[in-house]
């Protein structure tokens, strides 16, 4: 057996590959990253070890430095191994005391863990071609937080320019009243405006929902309005609608993306009461493949939902805080879809009462149905069973 340590870098990898005695069968070696460079790994691996059943082969996840060569590692049909570099680097610092780090270093730190450490799993072809809903829901997710963004501007400049509009309708965020403050953006507009130019935009926009009256109680609001007259904040809002709107398209085009994704999986997960596909389809990216956890705490850990720990002597904390390593993403997932399946199961909602029932804070209560939530997920996932409630 032998076992080969890559350290991954942007425009070069470090690799040592070790035998079975942790001896070094050659010098610690630097490939560019590139087809010629991966060929030269190849051509030194296969020199001293032709059986692929018998080459091991770990790196880091670096995120996308290291995923042309995963891709590479997976179709030569090498055994191979992504690992933390939290998990990396603790293991190179019990190695030595000597504060020493450089790559080669760590490339020999990754080969040693390859041999030592028997829990390490080999990622899978699930996980790797699972890449592209990762990405997509990743993708997603961070336009959803910068159109959050964008939305609370939107508040504070209405605040500046057209404070009493808030009051006067459901949400500001709604379609008809980005198209109003997108042609007159701010009190000032609107009062001089002209009535039936007011009325069919707010009528076109709602979708005949809002009319004449409509239109006539927000321009007399707009006429007594204590709100500034300032043409660069109406600008700015002007800009800032517009910027929410095409994230928006950007965000629904992404969605169907998505939803065609999660409709050839078939994924039983679905199947759950209150589980969008959204967050379904994160769960499963951020996880990948479910059968390299031995049980559903090692998910658990794995999303940083698990509770801290501290024993020492006869100390032992007793309140325990989060983890919060791991994925966040499929922290934020859990934690969400946790929510709303409370509210759609019966089961899960009587669970959550029970929790707040013992005196626990609502989010505490939310965190142990989520829990509840990653164990139903990972059977069902492993068996192809569908909710039973």
């Amino acid at each position: 057996m032998i076992y080969v340590g890559i350290d991954v870098a942007k425009d070069k990898h470090d690799c040592c590959i070790l035998g079975p005695d942790a001896q070094k069968l050659c010098p610690v070696f630097t490939i560019p990253n590139n087809r010629p460079g991966f060929d030269e790994l190849y051509l030194k691996i296969f020199s001293m070890c032709e059986d692929k059943t018998e080459i091991k082969v770990g790196l880091e996840a670096t995120g996308h430095y290291s995923l042309n060569l995963l891709g590479s590692l997976i179709d030569k049909g090498l055994t191979t191994c992504v690992i933390n570099p939290l998990h990396t680097n603790l293991y190179r610092k019990g190695l030595s005391l000597r504060k020493t780090k450089t790559d080669k270093v760590d490339a020999f730190s990754i080969a040693m863990m390859l041999m030592t450490d028997r829990t390490l799993k080999p990622y899978s072809n699930t996980s790797y071609h699972n890449e592209e809903l990762k990405s997509l829901t990743r993708y997603r997710f961070d336009k959803v937080q910068d159109r959050a963004k964008l939305k609370t501007s939107v508040t504070r400049l209405v605040n500046i320019l057209f404070p009493e509009l808030e009051n006067m309708v459901p949400s500001l965020h709604m379609a008809s009243v980005y198209a109003l403050l997108a042609e007159f953006p701010g009190a000032s507009y609107i009062a001089g405006c002209h009535l039936t130019r007011l009325k069919n935009l707010l009528r076109i926009a709602s979708n005949g929902r809002y009319g004449r009256d409509t239109a006539i109680m927000i321009r007399d609001a707009a006429r007594n309005s204590i709100g500034s007259i300032l043409p660069a904040k109406s600008m700015e809002l002007k800009h800032t609608i517009h910027l929410i709107q095409v994230l928006s398209q950007e965000i629904g085009e992404i969605e169907t993306s998505i939803q065609s994704i999660m409709e050839q999986c078939q994924s039983p997960i679905t199947s759950i009461p209150g589980l969008s596909y959204r967050m379904g389809a994160m769960i499963l990216a951020e996880v990948g493949d479910f059968s390299r956890f031995d049980n559903a705490d090692q998910i658990l850990a794995f999303a940083g939902l698990s509770p801290s720990t501290y024993q020492s002597g006869q100390l032992d904390s007793a309140y325990a805080h989060m983890e919060k390593r791991g994925s966040r993403y499929l922290r934020y997932a859990l934690f969400n879809a946790a929510k709303y399946v409370c509210l759609w199961d019966k089961t899960f909602g009587a669970y959550l009462a029970k929790k707040i029932g013992e005196g626990k804070h609502y989010n505490v209560a939310v965190s142990h149905a989520a829990k509840k939530l990653i164990r139903t997920i990972y059977r069902m996932e492993l068996t192809g069973e569908t909710y039973r409630g």
